[in-house]
């Protein structure tokens, strides 16, 4: 089976997850510069099956793209030209509150002050917060 990846794509970093190879647990992976992200995943793809990429779809409280949207947007089209004749499928998951609900994590599991506020740490459990939303709505279709 393949494994699933999600990408927390921001303006300076972003945050990766993976799922194991048989896509049932979602872990935080790495935190990338931006700029780096296209040719880590282009890689990532050589040596690991990879059936879908997430990517967090930057989205105000209305629906609507949200100021994020400007760098993120770009960056999905790169990787769409980049994966089209992969056969992997490029989804989108509404990242909001994600930043929040890492941090909280960060809290709930103990984790120390200085940690919580690396920003690398809360990207990559971002993407993981993505990537285990995305795994439940696939959870939720087929029930």
């Amino acid at each position: 089976m393949a494994r699933i990846l999600s990408i927390d794509y921001g303006q300076k970093r972003a945050g990766v997850a993976v799922t194991d190879a048989e896509a049932i647990i979602a872990s935080p992976l790495t935190t990338l510069p931006a700029a780096k992200t296209l040719d880590w995943v282009l890689e990532y793809i050589k040596t690991e099956q990879v059936s879908t990429i997430v990517v967090g779809k930057a989205i105000d409280m209305r629906g609507q793209p949200s100021a994020a949207s400007r760098f993120i947007e770009p960056f999905v089209r790169k990787l769409e030209t980049a994966l089209a004749a992969s056969g992997i499928t490029i989804a989108r998951m509404d990242e909001r509150f994600t930043s929040v609900m890492a941090h909280q994590t960060l809290i709930d599991v103990g984790i120390s002050r200085k940690i919580k506020h690396d920003k690398g740490i809360v990207d990559k459990v971002s993407a993981a917060i993505i990537l285990q939303s995305y795994m439940h709505t696939l959870i939720n279709r087929t029930t």
